[in-house]
């Protein structure tokens, strides 16, 4: 259905609303929908976020976390397994002694990560922001690093984020961990972006692979933005790259080490790069304001396009 509605001056827009919990299919907002998506560690964090607590408590001093990786990929190497899927095993093994890993667990070591400057209050501020300019803004996690974790964070505990998209552990009736319940790599991350993009969020929900005309899609690829720092971002990048939308490569700005993202320039992967600097006023600040007051400009023509396409058909 098509709804007209007053935006910077008026135009014809597509909405909708939540249909179950994990989906956004039908009518709901008079907004059109800007998706940011980010990987988490060494985006949001200066580092990975089991060397920020988990895997000093398992017996590895500060000096030995890299071995903790080496071991980790060795072990996947050795029985031709997905890297994620081995350092989680490794957890789980080298937790044995020390404690039981649970959910809550999981989740105390995720309220000790480090963010970068401004992360705290990135999100409530850039939907603000949005919703001045028209423009509903929403966050999404897609992340090889740990669900749990990424929950014990306070923007998470806050609601901050629409959908975290990571891996996970299944849980026995004690809440302990057993089994993998997700494992996202750097290739397997590009399907949450087409869930985005049809608002069918639920990972089990096999609708994700029904045609939706491009006027229908819920997020289209030009309202994505990805922000990411390294090679296991590059999948998702050139994917929303390649389709019209923003990807923003960022880089430590202590450290100040732009190879990655100079890399990932030169073979068209970002569009743009910036410090990891989420602070008000920041370059990486800046640079998202000025894609969402291009997307409010953009979806007032692209609604009148739709009107004038549909009104013809008729």
């Amino acid at each position: 259905m098509y709804f007209l509605f007053s935006l910077k001056g008026g135009a014809f827009m597509i909405t909708y609303k939540k249909d179950s919990k994990d989906n956004l299919l039908s009518p709901d907002s008079s907004m059109p929908v800007l998706a940011m998506c980010y990987d988490f560690d060494k985006t949001l964090t200066p580092d990975d976020m089991q060397a920020q607590g988990f895997i000093q408590s398992v017996g590895y001093n500060e000096e030995q976390i890299k071995q903790f990786w080496h071991e980790s990929n060795q072990l996947a190497k050795k029985h031709d397994m997905d890297n994620n899927l081995a350092y989680m095993y490794k957890m789980i093994q080298e937790a044995v002694g020390h404690f039981y890993v649970t959910k809550d667990k999981l989740m105390e070591y995720g309220n000790q990560v480090e963010l970068y400057e401004g992360v705290r209050t990135w999100f409530e501020r850039i939907c603000q922001y949005g919703l001045e300019q028209g423009v509903k803004i929403e966050h999404y996690i897609i992340s090889s690093g740990l669900k749990e974790m990424i929950e014990g964070t306070e923007m998470a505990k806050e609601g901050a984020f629409t959908k975290i998209y990571a891996s996970a552990f299944m849980f026995d009736d004690k809440g302990v961990a057993v089994w993998p319940a997700q494992a996202i790599n750097y290739t397997n991350k590009t399907q949450f972006l087409f869930r985005i993009q049809k608002g069918i969020l639920d990972i089990n929900d096999t609708g994700v692979n029904d045609y939706i005309k491009p006027e229908n899609q819920r997020v289209p690829f030009r309202n994505m933005i990805y922000i990411g720092d390294s090679d296991t971002d590059i999948p998702c990048m050139s994917l929303v790259n390649a389709n019209g939308g923003h990807s923003i490569g960022v880089y430590d700005p202590f450290k100040k080490d732009k190879e990655k993202v100079y890399k990932m320039m030169r073979h068209h992967r970002i569009r743009y790069y910036a410090p990891a600097d989420y602070s008000n006023g920041s370059k990486l600040d800046t640079l998202v304001k000025q894609i969402i007051r291009k997307t409010a400009a953009y979806e007032v023509l692209e609604g009148e396009y739709i009107h004038c396409k549909y009104e013809a058909e008729e």
